[in-house]
């Protein structure tokens, strides 16, 4: 065990998690998360791009921009094709609720006892579950402007950490090193299990692709709504372990419009592939953060209980994180 933490340690450790709960009090992980991304995406590529050029600030800088704008046109990107015919979210669940009512002559009584018995008692269920989920759900309606100026923002801080570093600037005294070092380490955190989950869910999107846009057309189906869902089961993907099980179940739903053996069909590829999900989160994750999938899931079902939906995607990161400052001390 390394000797007993400095008081500029410890006033280090208060303010980061002080810092860290007002993040998700203050509803600015957006702004926390995009930060961390661009600061990541320049540190990663300029450690091979400025290598092998001159001017190091200047690359840095050029890097960047360019990032902030690639991440920007990808964000407007994504909100035009979510709000376009082809990709209506919307339109899409309002599907998924007409699938459910007129499939329930064909599924089995076991599944039947979940689903409320008639469209009344749906309309009630669904209108309490948006009652009781209406603050999180705001980020989808009034609330979507703000969060993307957060985006924006920490976009902009992310960049300028990245000039700063590059320029070699001192770092200050002890508690500023200290604070450093937490901050160096969050960066840690949110690379191993933000990078290593997207891997992830280019994977399981690449094969969903396969068989949404490729196999069911070859074999004479094409499923409404198939490259919306693609997208969802990237974005879902990037949840560990939980977005999948989401992506899956509006997929077999989908697939429950065509026929009931297709269902059953999609949920056995679907198995498979959450079975690879599994694989790939213990090979990938679990080696960098050296954590378990059913630790990351604990965490998430205390932060999700403590913080709502905000808890329940940063508890991977925060974890992580926490590990990071443990085995820093060799407690673990």
């Amino acid at each position: 065990m390394k000797g007993d933490p400095t008081r500029h340690e410890i006033a280090a450790w208060i303010t980061a998690a002080v810092a860290l709960y007002l993040v998700l009090q203050l509803r600015l992980l957006p702004a926390l998360f995009a930060g961390l991304l661009v600061y990541e995406l320049v540190h990663v590529i300029a450690q091979r791009f400025t290598a092998r050029t001159g001017g190091k600030l200047a690359a840095v800088g050029l890097l960047a921009t360019v990032i902030v704008g690639s991440l920007v046109a990808a964000m407007f990107g994504l909100v035009a094709f979510v709000q376009s015919d082809a990709g209506s979210l919307p339109r899409m669940m309002q599907r998924l609720a007409e699938i459910i009512e007129s499939s329930r002559g064909r599924l089995p009584g076991w599944v039947m006892d979940w689903i409320p018995g008639d469209p009344d008692a749906l309309r009630s269920v669904t209108i309490e579950w948006l009652r009781e989920h209406s603050k999180e759900l705001r980020l989808a309606g009034g609330e979507v402007g703000h969060v993307v100026i957060h985006i924006l923002i920490g976009m902009v801080i992310g960049a300028m950490i990245s000039l700063r570093e590059a320029s070699h600037n001192p770092v200050g005294g002890p508690l500023a090193a200290a604070l450093v070092d937490r901050a160096t380490r969050l960066g840690d955190a949110f690379r191993n299990i933000v990078f290593a989950q997207v891997r992830i869910s280019l994977v399981n999107t690449f094969f969903t692709a396969l068989y949404l846009l490729v196999a069911l057309p070859l074999a004479g189906v094409h499923l409404p709504y198939a490259k919306t869902l693609v997208a969802v089961t990237f974005l879902a993907g990037l949840l560990p372990v939980v977005g999948n099980l989401i992506s899956n179940a509006v997929i077999v739903i989908v697939s429950l419009s065509q026929s009931l053996a297709l269902a059953g069909a999609s949920l056995a590829f679907l198995v498979v592939i959450h079975k690879l999900e599994y694989f790939l989160n213990a090979r990938i994750v679990g080696s960098r953060i050296r954590a378990a999938a059913w630790e990351i899931l604990v965490a998430m079902l205390l932060m999700e209980a403590a913080f709502g939906l905000a808890g329940l995607v940063a508890a991977p990161v925060y974890y992580a994180y926490l590990k990071n400052e443990l085995a820093a001390r060799r407690l673990l």
